[in-house]
C-alpha cells in the first residue's frame, strides 16, 4: 500500500503521476478534492522519466483539468508551487518557494538518469510524488518527483520533472501505454580519452569507439563499423578498428551518455540524424534512421 499525488490534464479522464507512485500496483484509487473515490486504470507509463498516465472513468464526476504550461524559458528565482498529499494524509496540501536551479541530473526507475530536472525549495515530502509544479500563473511546469534529504523529509532540495519532458512522452503513452525512445542499436562502445587515444593511435581524443552493434541495429545499416580486432595494451585486452562517433547533428559528443542524453532529449522514433564519424584517420557522416529501442 502507498500513496502519492496526481493531477487531472483532461476532461477525457486522464491523469498524471509518477511511475514510482503507481509501480506494482494491483488496484489503484484516486481521491479527488470532494472526497470522491474512483477506480483508475493504467493508460501507459514510463519508467525512465518516472511518469505514469491514469484513467477514471470521466462520467462518475465533473472533472476540472489543470493547465500545462512550458518548462523550456524557466529562470532560477522565479515563484514556484507545489501541491500534493505529503505522508499520504495531508491531501490539498500547498507550498510555496522558488526555482533554486534548472538541469540538473537524477537517476530514474530503471537505473539510467533524468536530465533537464526542476530544483526546488518548494517543500516536498514523501506523498507529493506526482503532484504538479505550478508557476505563478498556475499553470503545471513539471511533476513532483523526489527530494534529496539525509532524514527522507524536506531539506529544501526538491526536483521536478519538466512539463515539456511530459509533453514528449504524452502521444505515445496515450496511443501505445509506452513510450517509444529513440535508438541507434549498440551493445558495446568505448568513451575515447587520451590514454585510449594514444594506446591505439586514434585520429581524435574525444569521441565514442564502437565496438559491438545489437541485432538489426540502425548505425550497423547506415553502414557504420564496430571492431575489427583486439590488441593488448598494458596488459589489457582491448578492441580496436571501430568507428569514432564525434558528433551526432553537429553537436559534438564524448560520452555514450551524452550520445542517449542527446537523443532522448532531442528527438524521436523514425527521425534521422546525421552522424559524424572518423574512419582510417578520416572523418565521414552517415545519415541513420532512428530506430526503437528494444524492451
Amino acid at each position: 500500500e502507498g500513496a502519492g499525488s496526481g493531477f487531472i490534464i483532461d476532461t477525457d479522464g486522464h491523469i498524471l503521476t509518477n511511475y514510482h507512485v503507481i509501480e506494482g500496483a494491483q488496484r489503484i484509487d484516486v481521491t479527488l478534492n470532494d472526497s470522491v473515490v474512483l477506480t483508475a486504470k493504467v493508460v501507459g507509463s514510463d519508467a525512465r522519466n518516472d511518469i505514469a498516465l491514469l484513467w477514471v472513468d470521466p462520467s462518475a464526476e465533473q472533472l476540472i483539468p489543470v493547465q500545462l504550461g512550458e518548462s523550456t524559458n524557466l529562470l532560477v528565482g522565479q515563484r514556484a508551487i507545489a501541491i500534493g498529499n505529503p505522508f499520504g494524509q495531508f491531501d490539498r496540501t500547498l507550498t510555496t518557494g522558488v526555482i533554486s536551479a534548472l538541469n540538473r541530473t537524477i537517476q530514474g526507475q530503471d537505473g539510467r538518469t533524468i536530465t533537464g530536472i526542476i530544483q526546488t525549495d518548494a517543500s516536498i515530502n514523501r506523498g507529493n510524488s506526482g503532484g504538479p509544479l505550478l508557476d505563478s500563473s498556475g499553470r503545471v511546469i513539471g511533476i513532483n518527483s523526489a527530494i534529496f534529504s539525509p532524514t527522507g523529509v524536506n531539506a529544501g532540495v526538491g526536483f521536478a520533472v519538466p512539463i515539456d519532458t511530459v509533453k514528449r512522452l504524452l502521444p505515445d503513452l496515450l496511443q501505445l501505454g509506452y513510450y517509444r525512445h529513440p535508438w541507434l542499436g549498440v551493445r558495446y562502445a568505448y568513451t575515447v580519452d587520451s590514454w585510449l587515444a594514444e594506446a591505439l593511435d586514434l585520429p581524435v581524443d574525444k569521441g565514442v569507439l564502437l565496438v559491438q552493434f545489437l541485432r538489426n541495429s540502425p548505425l550497423e545499416a547506415s553502414g557504420a563499423l564496430g571492431a575489427q580486432q583486439e590488441v593488448i595494451v598494458q596488459n589489457q585486452q582491448v578492441y580496436s578498428g571501430g568507428d569514432i562517433i564525434t558528433a551526432i547533428d553537429g553537436k559534438a559528443v564524448a560520452s555514450w551518455d551524452e550520445i542517449d542524453t542527446l537523443l532522448e532529449n532531442n528527438y524521436q522514433v523514425g527521425d534521422t540524424v546525421k552522424v559524424t564519424i572518423w574512419r582510417d584517420s578520416q572523418p565521414m557522416e552517415l545519415d541513420v534512421q532512428l530506430a526503437e529501442e528494444p524492451n
